[in-house]
């Protein structure tokens, strides 16, 4: 399968990813998570386990189940782990743990490596049956509230390892730490190139016009993606230019507040007609594929972010991406050569005019970032890093290359 890539992913990573199949050949791959659609970690998934089949490793994807109370819990976990005041109660933390071990008594969590996903299925570590067992954090929590971060660091500290996005969100936990970088896969729906017929065929299903210049945020419905801010950056920039806005989304079925979010969006952008929201249904990937491609400029104006792929996504189709200076949006964007970092509305519209008024300097920038995430961000580089931690925690002090 790998001919696939050829030419599109950096060779080393190919030939590595080689080398540790045959090491690890035949030997069980398990991930843990909380939903199989919408956001970043399920569609990393999606795309990574026949990846990891196809290297002859015997992988597997399993998704915790829980009801409203549960993931309202763990909702208000994760807006507390990125600083968000929230108060969590013994009996919402003991609740947590009962969904966990329901979950534990259903799911086959025998491996050799056991990835578990974020918050919401972190206490399953009790349940430990064998295998090196590694906690994935995918969010910021470089300043989180501390009494949540401290519960939750009573599962964290009996895994192998735990593995970050960003450096600075590694937490002092008493086990090996890893950073690993997300990823987007180049050859998926989402990221493959489209003809243009395609993605006239998006606009035109959404009643999007072509005429004018077109600034596209995608993300899910949450407030620290500041869809606000978003819409007012946009107000300030159309004083100047002509441009339309589109806000585009899918809901993710571990998020209860997305609702909520999107209907303060809609009551917030009005009656524009310049201003379109979409709703996406999951597995829309070859819609926004479409818009990202016929953007003008691309915003992700995240306040907390654990890394956000989209930005990688829009680099990786040649456009001038603007983003929060947080989390591991910095990792992606390099300012003033693969796009812009901004802290404020007025950063963001300031910014977006740039664009809009120097074609050159989005089309060289574009350039830019597309090499940039060809070398940095593309999902054979992170499958090749998990192996490569698997690897290291059974062998310590075994190069690889001692094959």
């Amino acid at each position: 399968m790998f001919h696939e890539y050829l030419g599109i992913v950096p060779k080393g990573d190919l030939i590595l990813l080689q080398m540790l199949g045959e090491k690890l050949n035949k030997r069980s791959f398990l991930h843990v998570n909380s939903t199989r659609e919408g956001g970043g970690v399920a569609e990393i998934l999606q795309r990574m386990i026949p990846i990891l089949s196809g290297l002859g490793i015997a992988a597997r994807w399993e998704v915790i189940e829980g009801d409203a109370r549960f993931f309202d819990i763990t909702k208000k976990v994760h807006n507390a782990l990125q600083g968000f005041p929230e108060t969590i109660t013994p009996e919402m933390w003991d609740y947590h743990y009962e969904i966990n071990r329901t979950n534990a008594k259903k799911l086959s969590l025998e491996a050799d490596a056991v990835l578990i996903h974020d918050p919401q299925p972190a206490p399953l570590i009790e349940f430990r049956k064998s295998g090196v067992w590694i906690w994935r954090c995918h969010i910021d929590i470089s300043s989180p509230q501390q009494t949540v971060s401290e519960h939750l660091c009573t599962y964290c500290k009996k895994y192998n390892a735990a593995v970050f996005s960003v450096p600075r969100f590694a937490q002092a936990m008493g086990i090996d730490e890893f950073i690993v970088h997300p990823s987007i896969d180049p050859l998926s729906f989402k990221n493959r190139e489209l003809k243009t017929e395609e993605v006239q065929e998006t606009l035109n299903k959404f009643q999007i016009p072509s005429d004018r210049p077109m600034i596209l945020q995608v993300s899910r419905f949450d407030r620290f993606k500041d869809p606000i801010g978003v819409i007012k950056a946009y107000r300030t920039v159309k004083k100047y230019n002509d441009c339309i806005l589109v806000l585009a989304g899918s809901p993710a079925t571990d998020d209860p507040e997305s609702e909520t979010i999107l209907n303060e969006v809609r009551e917030y952008a009005g009656k524009d007609p310049d201003i379109f929201i979409l709703l996406l249904p999951p597995f829309s990937d070859k819609d926004i594929n479409a818009l990202q491609r016929s953007a003008t400029v691309v915003l992700q104006k995240s306040l907390k972010e654990g890394f956000g792929l989209t930005v990688s996504e829009a680099m990786w189709k040649g456009k001038p991406v603007i983003g929060g200076a947080v989390g591991g949006i910095p990792l992606q964007i390099i300012h003033g050569m693969t796009g812009f970092l901004v802290h404020s509305v007025e950063g963001a519209a300031f910014r977006i005019r740039q664009f809009l008024n120097d074609p050159d300097m989005s089309e060289r920038m574009g350039k830019t970032a597309k090499e940039y995430v060809r070398k940095n961000f593309l999902i054979t580089r992170q499958i090749r890093d998990y192996l490569l931690i698997w690897y290291a925690l059974e062998n310590r002090g075994e190069s690889v290359f001692e094959l």
